[in-house]
Parts: C-alpha cells; sequence; structure tokens
C-alpha cells in the first residue's frame, strides 16, 4: 500500500492575494451592518445578506488553511498568517453574529451608542484592509495599527460604560440582557481588530 502524501509547492505568494480577498470580504461585511443600523429597515434582508458574506468569508479562510497545509514555504511566517487569517475570520464572525442579535432579539432600533460602536469597528476595518492590501511591501504598515488599537481603545469605553450603565438604570431586565449581549459583541469584533493589528506590526518587526 502507497501512502499519499500531501504535494508540498514551493515558495507560495498568493497568500497575499488571499489575505487581501479576506480582507476586501470583511470590509464588505463591516459596511453591510453598518448600512443596517444606520438605515434600520428591511432587517430581516440585511442580515441574510451579511450572513452570506460571513459565509463567503469561511470559504476564503478554508483556501487559506488548505494552501497552508500544502505549501513547503510562506512569504512570511506560516503561524502569522494562520493568525491572521483566523483573526480575519473572527471579526466577520463577530459581525454575523451581531447583525443575527439585532434581529433574533427583536430590537425595534439601535441605540444611538450601538451606531457609534459599529462605526468604529467599520473605520478599523478600513484600516485593516488599507494595511493587509500592502502587506508584501512591509512599508508605512504601523499607523494603521497605531489607529486601529486607538479605536478599539475608544470601543473598549463606550461598551463598559454602556454595560454599566445597563445595568444600573434598564429596568427590563429583558432588555438589558439583549443589550449586554449586543454590546459585548461589539467589543469583542473590536477586540480582534487590534489582535489584526498586533499580528500586522509583528510581521513588520521581523522584516526590519
Amino acid at each position: 500500500m502507497v501512502l499519499k502524501l500531501p504535494r508540498l509547492t514551493p515558495k507560495e505568494e498568493k497568500f497575499f492575494d488571499m489575505l487581501k480577498a479576506s480582507a476586501k470580504n470583511l470590509l464588505v461585511g463591516a459596511k453591510a451592518l453598518k448600512d443596517l443600523v444606520e438605515d434600520y429597515t428591511d432587517v430581516e434582508e440585511k442580515v441574510r445578506s451579511i450572513k452570506k458574506i460571513e459565509h463567503q468569508g469561511d470559504t476564503i479562510i478554508h483556501e487559506i488553511m488548505d494552501k497552508l497545509d500544502k505549501t513547503f514555504i510562506t512569504p512570511i511566517d506560516r503561524e502569522d498568517i494562520h493568525i491572521l487569517a483566523s483573526e480575519l475570520d473572527d471579526v466577520l464572525d463577530a459581525i454575523e453574529g451581531i447583525a443575527s442579535r439585532l434581529y433574533n432579539f427583536k430590537i425595534p432600533k439601535p441605540t444611538p451608542e450601538c451606531i457609534r460602536l459599529v462605526n468604529i469597528i467599520y473605520q478599523g476595518v478600513v484600516q485593516i484592509e488599507k494595511a493587509i492590501s500592502d502587506l508584501e511591501h512591509f512599508d508605512d504598515l504601523l499607523p494603521f495599527c497605531i489607529e486601529i488599537n486607538r479605536l478599539e481603545n475608544e470601543a473598549d469605553e463606550i461598551s463598559q460604560q454602556m454595560i454599566g450603565q445597563l445595568l444600573d438604570e434598564e429596568p427590563d431586565w429583558r432588555v438589558a440582557i439583549k443589550w449586554k449581549e449586543i454590546y459585548g459583541r461589539l467589543e469583542t469584533a473590536a477586540d480582534h481588530c487590534e489582535n489584526i493589528a498586533d499580528v500586522i506590526e509583528s510581521i513588520v518587526v521581523k522584516s526590519a
């Protein structure tokens, strides 16, 4: 019996293209969530569209992971590619989770703070897409990372403030639980954006 080993290819530069595709798809998802909370109509259809974007993101990530298993030499550290792809997937998963909860929890309309947090996440994803689009050149990427970190700090402050306010002031515990979950998801999305910035910063340092 002959064992078939995975075919290993030489250094594969297409990882940059696949990561770019993932980041662009993430930006589409973030924009769709922004449109949802700013124009809270046809919610079911908009949430369904975001789910499709998330599924497309899964397809791209699976392609990256499959190629990673079969490639002998990668253009940047294998671990960095793995973490970067996973974190991009995590941000999009969080975005889909936020949209689904707004619909499934039958939220009548987003709060101003929810809209503000979604805009912060969108701004962070814009920075991520710009950084990854030029990742292979390793130049001028740190300003993107600094801005993503700043946005995450702002999101953390808002979400923690709103969760505390809910627990202190919201008379309906059911409403408080729903919004606590949504604000938590928003904070998680921002955290994963920051994780991406940390990986990019590490890649820049290694390439120096």
